[in-house]
């Protein structure tokens, strides 16, 4: 009995440790793949291949706009308009206009003239060397500035202010005196006397439209 008692333990242990020795066996294959597992998953983590590689893909470029031309670029420039300073009243042409060489009594007849015409004026006298004198046909015309002179009253003084810079225009009918016709306005017109309706044009261009510069 004891003999077969100690077979069987014999037989026991011998099984025991035939499945143990299985076991590590497997364990130890089971150990060794995963090992090798985690080896490749390291190389492929550090270097890789180029096909596991992530591919660099650039980015499309967007598409360039091109902007688009308003209906107000189609549309011509405006081309720049000549400016040009136009008489209001154009003066007439008369013929027969020329310039004269004043006289002393041309001058006392003139002054007199605007003396009437303007009363608190009493001493004055037409500016020297701006004294315009000429006839168109049977009429003839004048054109002088005034200064004040000597016995002038505050009041005279004051008035030439204003008076005094701007030239006037008479006229003389055959037959008739002389009287006042008009006025410069202030700031004097860019043509002179040729801006004054009232003068000939011939005759504002033969006085070089009153211009002393």
């Amino acid at each position: 009995m004891n003999s077969l008692r100690g077979a069987a333990l014999t037989a026991v242990a011998g099984g025991i440790l035939v499945l143990t020795g299985c076991h590590g066996a497997e364990d130890a294959a089971d150990a060794h793949a995963a090992s090798a597992t985690a080896v490749a998953a390291r190389t492929t983590a550090v270097g890789g291949t180029a096909s596991d590689a992530p591919s660099t893909t650039t980015p499309p470029s967007p598409p360039t706009a091109t902007p688009s031309s308003p209906d107000s670029a189609d549309a011509p420039a405006p081309s720049a308009t000549n400016r040009t300073t136009t008489r209001s009243t154009a003066p007439t042409a008369r013929p027969g206009c020329r310039n004269l060489p004043v006289t002393t009594s041309v001058k006392t007849a003139v002054t007199a003239a605007y003396r009437r015409s303007y009363p608190r004026f009493v001493h004055v006298r037409p500016v020297a060397h701006h004294f315009f004198y000429g006839e168109c046909g049977a009429t003839r015309y004048a054109a002088t500035s005034f200064e004040a002179t000597a016995g002038a009253t505050t009041e005279e003084l004051v008035a030439m202010q204003d008076e005094g810079s701007a030239t006037k225009y008479f006229r003389a009918v055959s037959g008739a005196g002389w009287g006042y016709l008009a006025s410069d306005g202030f700031p004097q017109g860019p043509y002179g006397c040729g801006d004054i309706p009232q003068i000939p044009a011939d005759l504002a261009k033969a006085w070089g439209d009153c211009s002393v510069g």
